[in-house]
């Protein structure tokens, strides 16, 4: 008797799911909101609310049409022309034109800086920490990772826009008009989503968070230098710059909704890019193949100081160019300072207020008190890179070697204090070249170097204060962003609005002599530097006695 053996059955296709590519997009996007709810309400308040006010304040500063005229004709040299926009607003300066002059490229620039923080932290840093594998092992498509990314850009995004478009002609300021608050709001948003598809394409590029950003913030700043030149010029080359294209809307100003669709279109087309360039990378990978390096490691690599350095290096040296530019921006427009100000009344008692005895020297100490906060930005992200580390799983290697606790913290934190004042030393640099050459005196520049790096101390007691915050509360990081907030809302505003004095004495950046407006007094220094030290060892012994991970 013989049997005919069964052929196995083929096995069969698992059925494709119906979203393909793009299944789970909705489920990661709900899954970013409730994981960034806190961050992104931080930022999408922040430049709501900081817009707002500074719309407040100009029909409160410039509250006649004589103080808009002046302030319209000292605006009108090409260093002004750089640092604002395009000249077609100072032809009828009104409030609306004064605000969409002086914030509208501005908040381009800050909404995209928000929106590619958003897509590299929901992509690139997912794939880094080894997390996005595990989500695509279960039932999620290719490029859900990815829309999900950009469409958390674009909720944060529109929901400025909404809170810009409700609030600025709830002001009742004549001129902010509802039509132009929407465009206004649009305008910025439009920014804000081009930004999020230039860094989706960036991480596709790098396998590095940090690179990715880098690379993203770049092609922002570029855009950024590119509208400043043509605007200066006051020629076509800033049509090249897609800020260029934001600020001719031109709202409160005529307006005109034409320049939003060449916009929309180039945020489509970068945006397919990136879904193209995902679909030909594997997951962890970037496209640009990582650069091996060097057989044996050098002598400073082997200390805790020289890997903290090499791993702040990128940072330092962004911030350091990026300061550099931004005080020759400020300082281009020294030499002008007496004149453009002269006549406003509020800003030359505010600038009154810091001390000196020129409206130039007094305006040079406060410009040189809010690059110093931009600085502080620094301070901050380097003393929370050990955080990073400890994190992503590489504090433990290194610590289960000879290094010590206290070793390895203390060298990432030494770090962030050379790196801060080297960030403050490059700022001042270019704020004295520029300042020199705009007032046609050499010995300002040595002058505001000095001036720039008096900022050093406090500088150093915010990376004491995120220090201790990591030593003892590290979920509790965010807090350290309290001090250059502060700084810059009582050091800013607070001449402006006459806020006490007192409130700004809180803060170390307001313990800091306002040079070159006033005399130099070594004391403030002197206390601001035993306090960060104070604070530092404080964070080091909370951090030898806790937990790591």
């Amino acid at each position: 008797m013989t049997t005919t053996a069964k052929a196995p059955a083929r096995p069969q296709a698992a059925p494709r799911s119906p979203g393909g590519t793009l299944t789970g997009t909705a489920t990661l996007l709900r899954f970013a909101l409730r994981r960034d709810r806190v961050r992104l309400g931080v930022w999408v308040l922040g430049l709501g609310l900081l817009t707002i006010s500074t719309a407040n304040s100009l029909h409160t500063l410039y509250a006649t049409a004589a103080d808009r005229a002046s302030i319209a004709n000292s605006s009108a040299g090409p260093a002004l022309l750089a640092m604002t926009g395009p000249r077609h607003y100072l032809a009828d300066y009104t409030w609306g034109s004064m605000l969409s002059h002086r914030m509208l490229g501005l908040l381009a620039v800050l909404a995209g800086v928000m929106s590619v923080l958003i897509v590299t932290r929901h992509t690139r840093a997912e794939e880094e920490s080894g997390r996005a594998e595990l989500v695509r092992s279960a039932a999620v498509g290719r490029h859900a990772q990815l829309a999900a990314a950009l469409a958390t850009a674009a909720v944060a995004n529109l929901a400025l826009a909404l809170l810009l478009a409700l609030g600025l002609p709830g002001l009742g300021v004549p001129g902010i008009t509802g039509s132009g608050a929407a465009l206004f709001a649009a305008a910025s948003a439009g920014g804000g989503l081009l930004f999020a598809a230039v860094a989706a394409v960036a991480v596709q590029v790098s396998a590095h968070t940090r690179t990715a950003s880098g690379l993203a913030m770049a092609v922002i700043g570029a855009a950024y230098a590119v509208r400043a030149a043509g605007d200066s010029a006051e020629s076509g080359l800033a049509w090249a710059s897609p800020i260029g294209w934001v600020q001719r809307t031109y709202p409160f100003a005529g307006g005109r909704w034409w320049p939003l669709l060449p916009l929309l279109a180039l945020t489509a087309a970068v945006g397919a890019a990136a879904f193209l360039l995902s679909a030909r990378r594997d997951v962890g990978a970037g496209l640009r193949a990582a650069r091996p390096g060097p057989a044996t490691a050098g002598a400073a690599l082997g200390t805790s100081l020289g890997l903290a350095l090499r791993l702040h290096r990128g940072l330092i040296g962004g911030f350091a160019t990026a300061l550099l530019f931004l005080g020759a921006m400020y300082g281009s427009v020294l030499g002008q300072a007496d004149s453009m100000l002269k006549d406003v009344g509020r800003i030359r008692e505010a600038l009154t207020r810091v001390g000196g005895h020129s409206l130039t020297d007094a305006y040079a100490a406060y410009t040189l008190l809010v690059v110093a906060v931009v600085g502080a930005v620094y301070a901050v992200l380097a003393a929370q890179r050990p955080r990073a580390e400890e994190e992503a799983g590489r504090a433990d290697p290194v610590l289960a070697t000879g290094v010590s606790r206290t070793g390895w913290l203390g060298g990432h934190l030494v770090a962030a204090l050379l790196g801060s004042t080297a960030v403050l030393l490059a700022a001042g640099v270019g704020f004295g070249l520029a300042g020199a050459l705009s007032t046609g005196d050499a010995g300002r520049f040595p002058a505001l170097v000095g001036a720039a790096l008096a900022f050093a101390p406090a500088q150093w007691v915010t990376v004491g204060v995120a220090a201790v915050v990591y030593g003892w509360l590290p979920r509790a990081m965010p807090l350290a962003w309290i001090v250059p907030a502060y700084a810059l809302l009582v050091g800013y505003l607070g001449p402006l609005l006459k806020l006490p004095s007192a409130l700004e004495r809180l803060s170390p950046f307001g313990q800091v002599p306002r040079l070159p407006a006033a005399a130099m007094d070594w004391t403030p220094l002197a206390v601001l530097t035993l306090v960060a030290a104070a604070l530092l060892a404080l964070g080091l012994a909370g951090f030898g006695r806790r937990d790591v991970g």
